[in-house]
């Protein structure tokens, strides 16, 4: 099949899961076209360019714009309406360049990026929407996880989702934590997770695994220095050793084999590391980006499901008192059954499978998931499952 894939390019969380499938899809001899912006695109030059199967196109995409106190929902409106102009004409361009070439799609897949979409909906291509985002939309979730604080935030987050992906043929949810599924053509899967974090065996180690965006500022390298454990480090600018801090220069391979053998993890917010240290049955302490309300989301799932720490801010007393106890988390991950991406797989092929026969779109698919729509109705005493009680 000729398949357009549309892959947003803020953070590379959706560049990274995306290289797993769109691997998969290559291997079958499909015919690729990638549209995708930001720093993804050099990513995915750099590791999928060798295909001779696949044309990569870099467009422009939706930038947030974030402040010391969090994410800015006005400035980066305004950011991107300023930014407008350009980003439409270099997007049309790709669009009549992709047109002149004679390539149709015969289903395209959408990682939260709205030029596939708009392609999608222009040619009348069935659609198939790959992301975590829909979570927050299309499922019924824990009490707790929205406080009045930040309910206008997540108000305008939810918005936002739904209006980016709307009369898709089919919603893939991938994450950590598996609500029952309130919206027809919705699946819910497993992290879609790389092969080297699939192939990684769990160790316990004695050093704590630090990545987050103030690794460079002195005063939080000072103040991590006060707590009495040893820290690795990602995210200086220089390597080097300072009493209990070690400073890694980014090595992907060193990476996972540090996250492998952690005590813990205290990072950001992000939630591609989230789902890896879930599947790894490593604790976490994640400090989320303020009035980020995805973020918020997922770290307030991780705290509800005992398998870390949600912190608002970076407290150095708080992470002493969170690893101090580690093992109260890790007994709470050894509830959560590790998986590869396999369900991922399964569920794209009879998708496209259906779409190749020209079927309607499903209400639910039949290979196996973690979540599928069983009709309006909540399962009884849903919320106590969830959490293991």
């Amino acid at each position: 099949m000729d398949i357009l894939y549309g892959i947003v390019g803020e953070g590379m969380g959706h560049a990274t899961r995306s290289r797993v499938l769109l691997e998969q899809l290559l291997g079958q001899g499909h015919e690729i076209r990638v549209v995708v912006s930001n720093k993804a695109y050099s990513f995915l030059v750099r590791t999928l360019g060798h295909h001779s199967n696949l044309t990569i196109h870099e467009i422009e995409g939706f930038k947030l714009h974030y402040e010391a106190d969090g994410m800015k929902w006005g400035s980066t409106v305004l950011q991107n309406a300023l930014c407008a102009p350009r980003s439409v004409l270099r997007n049309i361009r790709v669009y009549h360049q992709i047109q002149r070439e004679g390539f149709r799609a015969d289903v395209v897949f959408s990682d939260f990026e709205s030029w596939a979409w708009l392609y999608a909906m222009n040619h009348q291509v069935p659609l198939i929407s790959i992301d975590n985002q829909q979570a927050m939309t299309r499922c019924h979730h824990l009490h707790g996880l929205e406080t009045q604080e930040d309910k206008g935030s997540f108000q305008m987050t939810r918005t936002f989702i739904r209006s980016k992906m709307p009369f898709a043929y089919h919603y893939l949810v991938s994450g950590f934590y598996f609500p029952p599924v309130a919206n027809r053509r919705t699946t819910l899967l497993p992290p879609i997770l790389r092969e080297e974090i699939i192939q990684a065996k769990r160790e316990h180690g004695e050093h704590v695994l630090v990545y987050h965006h103030s690794a460079q500022e002195p005063e939080f390298l000072r103040a991590l220095g006060k707590i009495p454990y040893s820290f690795r480090i990602y995210g200086c600018d220089k390597p080097g050793q300072w009493d209990n801090l070690t400073m890694c220069a980014f090595d992907e391979k060193q990476f996972v084999e540090d996250l492998r053998t952690a005590k813990a993890v205290v990072a950001g917010g992000g939630f591609s590391l989230m789902c890896e240290a879930v599947h790894l049955h490593v604790p976490m302490y994640t400090i989320p980006i303020a009035k980020q309300a995805e973020q918020l989301f997922n770290a307030r799932y991780l705290e509800k499901l005992g398998y870390g720490v949600a912190g608002s801010t970076f407290d150095p007393e708080a992470i002493d008192a969170f690893l101090k106890n580690h093992r109260v988390y890790e007994r709470a991950l050894k509830h959560y059954k590790p998986r590869d991406n396999s369900m991922l797989f399964g569920c794209v092929d009879e998708l496209l499978q259906l779409i190749e026969q020209s079927e309607p779109a499903p209400t639910h698919l039949q290979h196996l998931a973690m979540g599928k729509y069983q009709g309006p109705a909540l399962p009884a005493k849903w919320e106590t499952a969830l959490l293991g009680a």
